[in-house]
């Protein structure tokens, strides 16, 4: 049986287990649309190209299942380029569809032209360093293959972005239905390699440390080992330290959670790495700039050092290791627990380490206090969220500071700090990308710099019934320019502050509930008598600007 390309494209979607697609219509891609019409595959028609992209990264990190969206050519394709760019740099399987011009027009000139032809612009390069794969799907004949080569990207163990473009007239071309019967549509199963050995050599060296640490990484959260890795932290006592992408991979309210390590983090972490522990292990992370605090020596001087990661490339790309496990984290944690079955940890040792632990949070001292006062209400709102959804809640946040001192993450919670390339007006969008997944309570967190970029998204989530709370940071300005202006240029103040729409007239016009926070009563009040379940709310928090947290950005 003969189908139009368009049609095989939306069955190919389904045969992924695509269920929502991301996007905008245009005149290039209407023949797919028109193909979803009668798919089960929901639409969702947003108002921006760039919310689209940063939705489908949302949907996929809160589910690990494949994102999508969809645009048209041209400014269609190139408003996705910061939201794919954020997804490839947290290798996020995400699918891309694009329109293009007819080929028969290509090098003419043609409106909105993709090709690279004629002067036009060239997609290809455009997306060739944020995609893992990206094609202009120009003849048919190659179809089978330019679909399988996507799939095995984005089911694979390190997936990122994919891009396909397909010209009008291609899309309203028939093939044979059949060619769908040839396409991977399964995720590959992982190899599980011998691990045995390196197992049991990184049980014989936390046996041997006297004061080992644990650094979980966002590979840790990837590979689903949280459960072993509490197991083994309970079992040995082995503190738990995590980068912020890993926030909340074992619960923050354990006494053996040391909190997150990095540049604008408390420094409790910081402390007991350098002071205290003889051996550190890192399970998935990658210790970059923020986690490493610039790769400061001190950290790893001295120490033994193992790293276990399923990225080959990850594996000693900035520091030497004592033990390198190239593996499946979940595996490696597993055979380590295999070994040591049967023993248990000493009261008394425990004892020993929870002293050791507060010592050390007490030894900080004010070079390392992120805040050092005026934050009080930042910091009782997220004691509050904390106490109100002790579980179940999912938190995307630009701003990240204040969670990342602030707010204790419980296991049963899921936290999201803007990563990627750390582009503001991320937390939105990509909250509605997860919430139609993911049927849980959903707070944004954003300042009110970001919140402009992206303000608009919030019809998105009005117009599909999507309940969100959107928590907007106003204190006028863009904050981390300031401190840095503050810090490192005179208080030279230039192209930071800025006047603010009037918030609660703005949540009128949307339809949506508001709420201003200036106090702790306000605070009681947002979580006493407001739903942050079922509706969507624009929470504003008035801050100073002229309170800056203590972090040098060192730039």
């Amino acid at each position: 049986m003969k189908i139009a390309v368009s049609e095989l494209i939306v069955r190919y979607l389904e045969r992924l287990g695509v269920q929502t697609i991301f996007g905008m219509p245009g005149a290039h891609i209407l023949p797919v649309y028109d193909s979803l019409y009668d798919s089960p595959i929901q639409t969702v028609l947003v108002k921006h190209e760039q919310g689209a992209a940063f939705m489908a990264g949302g949907y996929a990190r809160a589910s690990g299942k494949i994102g999508a969206c969809i645009t048209t050519a041209g400014p269609g394709a190139t408003n996705l380029v910061t939201g794919i760019a954020n997804a490839y740099a947290d290798k996020l399987p995400v699918l891309v569809l694009t329109g293009e011009t007819s080929t028969h027009i290509f090098g003419k000139g043609g409106l909105q032209e993709s090709s690279g032809e004629g002067g036009s612009i060239d997609q290809v390069s455009l997306f060739k360093g944020i995609t893992r794969y990206n094609k202009i799907v120009e003849r048919t004949d190659y179809l089978e293959n330019v679909l399988n080569q996507a799939a095995k990207i984005l089911l694979s163990d390190q997936p990122g972005p994919v891009l396909l473009s397909f010209p009008y007239n291609v899309q309203r071309e028939l093939v044979d239905a059949n060619l769908l019967e040839r396409i991977h549509s399964c995720r590959h199963t992982r190899s599980q390699r011998e691990c045995a050995q390196p197992a049991q050599q990184l049980a014989e060296m936390l046996l041997a440390a006297e004061r080992p640490v644990m650094v979980a990484g966002y590979g840790c959260l990837r590979a689903g080992a949280q459960g072993e890795l509490e197991q083994l932290s309970a079992l040995l006592n082995v503190p738990v330290t995590t980068s912020l992408k890993a926030k909340g991979v074992i619960s923050e309210q354990s006494p053996l959670a040391l909190g997150s390590l990095g540049v604008t983090s408390s420094g409790h972490a910081y402390r007991y790495v350098v002071d205290r522990a003889d051996l550190v292990v890192f399970l998935g992370a990658s210790f970059n700039e923020r986690t490493s605090y610039l790769w400061d020596p001190a950290l790893l001087g001295g120490k033994k050092v193992v790293q276990v990661d399923l990225d080959p490339a990850q594996l000693e790309k900035v520091f030497p290791a004592d033990l390198a496990i190239h593996g499946d984290i979940k595996v490696v944690l597993g055979g380590v627990l295999t070994y040591l079955d049967g023993r248990e940890a000493e009261a008394a040792s425990f004892a020993r380490l929870r002293g050791e632990i507060e010592r050390s949070k007490a030894a900080v001292t004010s070079d390392y206090a992120i805040f050092q006062s005026g934050f009080a209400l930042m910091e009782y709102f997220f004691r509050a969220l904390e106490q109100n959804f002790p579980r179940g809640v999912q938190v995307f946040d630009d701003n990240i500071i204040f969670a990342q001192n602030f707010y204790n993450v419980a296991s049963g919670n899921r936290y999201y700090p803007n990563s990627g390339i750390s582009s503001l007006g991320h937390a939105i969008p990509a909250a509605i990308g997860a919430r139609f997944i993911e049927q849980r309570p959903t707070f944004a967190i954003i300042g009110d710099g970001g919140f402009q970029m992206c303000a608009m998204e919030i019809m998105t989530a009005v117009n599909y019934g999507i309940p969100l709370n959107v928590v907007v940071f106003n204190n006028a300005t863009m904050g981390l320019i300031r401190k840095n202006q503050h810090q490192h240029y005179q208080q030279r103040f230039i192209s930071c502050d800025f006047v603010n729409p009037d918030f609660e007239l703005l949540a009128r016009s949307f339809g949506i509930h508001y709420q201003r926070v200036e106090g702790m009563m306000d605070v009681d009040a947002l979580f006493a008598h407001c739903d942050l379940r079922d509706s969507i709310n624009l929470i504003e928090i008035v801050i100073d600007k002229n309170l800056f947290p203590n972090y040098s950005s060192r730039r």
